[in-house]
């Protein structure tokens, strides 16, 4: 089941979310443009302007679908400035107990996903407030039951940057889709994540507590 999707922008101190368009290409093209050494386990556009618009073009498809909302990430002291993207994906809408469709017109689960900054945005406040933003948005507004956050089992780096957000492991998918840098016979074990509704207020604590420090 797929719902019509409305775009959002969600706005913080830090970082506003736009939703991705093809109006983004320069801008993504140049946050793509920079060292490349964090993105091995990530699919990350390729700087050249066609990658960059085969990558919104999917993107925005995927939006017409209601099948997720791409955001473009953009730093609020450089408003111009495009740091990079992520998106709310993998929308479920549950039945209910007896087995009717949902008549919610927001979705029960979502995964927060198909993150990547530039490197002048990494080990920033970026990443944290746009997960806050998203997570509020999930569970506030959405009022969703679970979110879910993945990544490639091999990225520590992502791993421990899922955990200090406050999600709890669930395991690994193994052969869960292709891996991006080919390794593992082009097959990528995914270490899944999540965060439950009666976790929230305890996440969104902590995660203020983070950016004020």
């Amino acid at each position: 089941m797929s719902v019509p999707l409305t775009p959002i922008t969600l706005e913080g101190r830090f970082v506003r979310l736009l939703p991705l368009t093809n109006a983004h290409v320069r801008p993504l093209l140049s946050a793509a443009a920079g060292s490349r050494e964090s993105f091995q386990y990530t699919w990350v556009p390729e700087p050249t302007t066609a990658d960059v618009t085969r990558y919104i073009s999917a993107a925005v498809a995927a939006f017409e679908a209601g099948a997720a909302h791409p955001f473009a990430t953009v730093r609020i002291d450089s408003p111009d400035t495009v740091v990079g993207s992520t998106r709310f994906l993998n929308l479920e809408y549950w039945p209910d107990a007896t087995g009717h469709p949902s008549t919610r017109d927001f979705p029960d689960v979502v995964e927060i996903g198909s993150t990547w900054l530039s490197h002048d945005a990494q080990r920033t406040q970026v990443n944290t407030e746009a997960k806050l933003l998203m997570l509020t948005h999930a569970f506030e507004t959405w009022e969703v039951q679970r979110v879910v956050l993945r990544t490639d089992a091999r990225n520590a780096k992502s791993r421990a940057n899922i955990e200090r957000i406050g999600a709890k492991f669930e395991g690994t998918l193994r052969h869960h889709k292709h891996s991006t840098d080919g390794a593992n016979n082009g097959l990528r074990d995914t270490a899944t994540y999540s965060i439950i509704r009666e976790e929230w207020d305890v996440v969104k604590s902590s995660l203020n507590e983070k950016l004020s420090q």
